[in-house]
């Protein structure tokens, strides 16, 4: 069945990282838990392959990981036209969006781009380095080397990155030949993107502990007490010590 190969393919991604990304997950999680004993805070910017959903304000995860999202609203309401003959680039839009947020030199941002070529990651990367800011990548590493970078600056996202975590997909993320189908079948990334983030929380929860810094984990909302223990304990404390 297909549905035996799929596990199959899963047990195999899984293994993979398990063997090879163990090293960049710990440096990972070392280096988040020493910005944030510093006083640093950590952003998640995602192309969207569950990274920001995943971790974000999860019963059992860490109230110190932050999405970094903003947008460009226009308001234009002249006629359509043809601007092909024009620079619509909006490259140099996330050193603006950094200005306007709360990110620090010596903050930590979690980028994820299975490609490496998500132009508003790279960017975010791009920047973000030039402030200070620790870049740790979550990438496709056979993907990004088998495409060009948008950007001005030929960078792609683990070019630009201080530790470099490979989510071990293929190129165009899908697994699976299937007899009958042109196209691959079942993305790969996000699952093991998500098994590398929960994998480099517990190593930053460790850190933490062993310089007796406690983080603030959440609770589910909606289990009975979790809101409350959240509202009341995790996102003070949080806003106080930054944990």
């Amino acid at each position: 069945m297909l549905l035996d190969r799929y596990w199959e393919h899963l047990d195999e991604l899984y293994g993979r990282i398990r063997a090879t990304q163990r090293d960049a997950i710990e440096r990972a999680g070392r280096l988040i838990a020493g910005a944030v004993d510093k006083g640093g805070c950590v952003h998640i910017r995602d192309s969207g392959h569950i990274i920001d959903s995943e971790l974000i304000y999860r019963g059992g995860g860490l109230i110190l990981y932050k999405a970094f999202r903003y947008s460009l609203v226009v308001e234009d309401a002249v006629r359509k036209r043809d601007r092909g003959g024009l620079d619509t680039s909006m490259e140099g839009l996330a050193r603006y969006a950094l200005k306007s947020s709360g990110a620090m030199p010596g903050d930590v941002l979690i980028c994820g781009s299975v490609s490496g070529r998500t132009f508003d990651v790279v960017d975010l990367a791009y920047e973000a380095g030039k402030m200070g800011i620790k870049i740790i990548a979550i990438t496709s590493m056979s993907y990004a080397k088998s495409v060009e970078s948008p950007h001005s600056s030929g960078k792609k996202l683990y070019e630009l990155a201080d530790v470099v975590i490979d989510n071990c997909a293929p190129a165009a993320e899908a697994m699976m030949e299937v007899e009958g189908l042109e196209p691959r079948l079942c993305a790969a990334s996000g699952l093991s993107a998500a098994m590398i983030m929960w994998s480099v929380t517990t190593v930053v929860t460790e850190e933490l502990l062993k310089l007796g810094k406690a983080p603030g984990v959440l609770k589910s909302a909606n289990f009975p007490g979790g809101n409350d223990y959240n509202k009341s304990y995790v996102e003070p404390r949080y806003e106080r010590e930054g944990l």
